[in-house]
């Protein structure tokens, strides 16, 4: 196994199409490629991958997005989809290890979301997890504000005075999702 890492305008047609088979979301199912690498351009991709370059698991980190706290934007690495290509055999774990030790490596602040029920995947890859604090971050959905369907931060990686305010983070400390227009 091997550990690679691709920025959105290197990834082959391949590779792309197997990312959106992994991901399986039908929204994105017949995503083309050129639709791809503009949508996710503010991306890099990070693998596992076997002797033939084939996908083990998967994880993206999306640079664009800032968190709006007590009126201060912070900008953060946010890892997303990750992903194994088949389940139970180590490869979302191991890929999460490589992630992990990348991210520090270059000092990148990366954090990440998870539903309650995985808490136990990511407390073995020894992620820090801050317990439903993610459901305090609101997004913008048309004109309304909602709080997100994540219930956990995780932290790949932060600074202690960045962890600490996302840890503050409560029904009347709120975070809001700044997106570009």
């Amino acid at each position: 196994m091997k550990y690679k890492i691709k920025e959105t305008k290197d990834l082959t047609e391949a590779e792309i199409k197997h990312i959106l088979e992994l991901w399986d979301i039908s929204a994105w199912n017949t995503m083309k490629s050129t639709y791809f690498r503009s949508f996710f351009k503010d991306s890099e991709f990070h693998f596992l991958v076997d002797a033939h370059e084939n996908i083990l698991a998967v994880i993206r980190v999306n640079f664009d997005f800032t968190l709006k706290i007590a009126d201060t934007a912070y900008t953060f690495a946010e890892a997303v989809g990750l992903v194994a290509a088949h389940k139970k055999k180590g490869y979302g774990a191991a890929l999460v290890k490589n992630f992990k030790e990348n991210v520090i490596q270059r000092n990148l602040e990366t954090i990440g979301f998870c539903h309650s029920d995985l808490r136990s995947f990511y407390e073995k890859c020894d992620i820090e997890i801050l317990h439903e604090k993610a459901k305090m971050i609101k997004e913008s959905i048309g004109s309304d504000w909602v709080n997100s369907e994540d219930d956990d931060i995780l932290i790949f990686h932060t600074s202690q005075k960045r962890k600490e305010l996302l840890n503050q983070l409560s029904v009347q400390n709120n975070a809001y999702l700044i997106t570009k227009e």
